[in-house]
């Protein structure tokens, strides 16, 4: 009976980000679960690869070529889906810099990327969810993908670090504003996860055995341990959850 609870057959979740890494591990792991996806991502070559993998799964899946910071062309899209029931707000990037170097242009695409494209996507999102008359009954998930650094500091991630913390933020104030309509809001919050957008990073050996030091179970997470995270908080099985972090980070954030 328990189980049922992370049954999502029937229900419509958008994935953004969804070509690569987390965001395509997060729409993977939804379509096991029975749910229909809604994929954007930059790279059209991205998502049929995804979406082929997502049919096999037999649910529906319908991609979009989209950048996120492109609001106009995001709401048109949005505004055309019949429904969304849940959505993973999982676009971001980061540009490791000391905090006395950050490049201006570099602060400012990333506050554009990971904070303010974050909340114009989940209020476009929104907007659809409360349209459906039985939303209070049926209830909704918001995840937005937040990170270990939106908790605690990190070197070279000052920018990072800002816009993480924000969202978290967003996510605290979105939880009281939406609760009415029994749509839930948190996030998951990953360690260093090997990526494409990590892979760069974790080249250097100094640095891979800097960031294990800090992880008491002593391994990077993989995109399951992301991905099923997601998941559960998107599932019945997480309906009195609201507002708050779910950290998979191996315990970094508990010393």
């Amino acid at each position: 009976m328990f189980l049922k609870k992370y049954n999502l057959k029937n229900k419509i979740a958008l994935v953004s980000g969804a070509g690569k890494g987390l965001g395509r591990a997060c729409a993977i792991a939804l379509a096991e679960a029975g749910c229909n996806l809604i994929i954007i991502s930059r790279t059209k070559k991205d998502l049929d690869e995804v979406s082929k993998k997502i049919k096999k799964l037999k649910v529906k899946c319908k991609s979009f070529v989209c950048d996120i910071t492109n609001y106009d062309h995001l709401k048109n899209f949005i505004n055309k889906q019949p429904r969304i029931d849940i959505l993973i707000n999982n676009a971001g990037n980061n540009i490791p810099e000391h905090f006395t170097k950050v490049k201006r242009k570099n602060m400012e695409y990333l506050v554009k990327v990971n904070t303010i494209a974050a909340f114009n996507l989940a209020q476009l999102c929104t907007l659809k969810m409360i349209k459906l008359k039985n939303r209070k009954k049926v209830g909704g998930a918001i995840v937005n993908m937040s990170s270990q650094m939106g908790h605690v500091g990190g070197p070279i991630r000052s920018v990072y670090n800002m816009t993480k913390f924000g969202l978290e933020g967003l996510t605290k104030g979105m939880s009281i504003d939406l609760a009415k309509y029994n749509i839930r809001v948190n996030t998951v919050c990953p360690t260093f996860v090997v990526t494409p957008m990590t892979k760069k990073f974790l080249k250097s050996k100094k640095f891979k055995r800097e960031v294990l030091g800090n992880i008491p179970l002593g391994r990077f997470a993989e995109l399951s341990d992301v991905a099923s995270a997601a998941v559960f908080l998107a599932s019945d099985a997480a309906s009195m959850i609201n507002g708050t972090s779910l950290l998979v980070d191996g315990g970094w954030t508990a010393k």
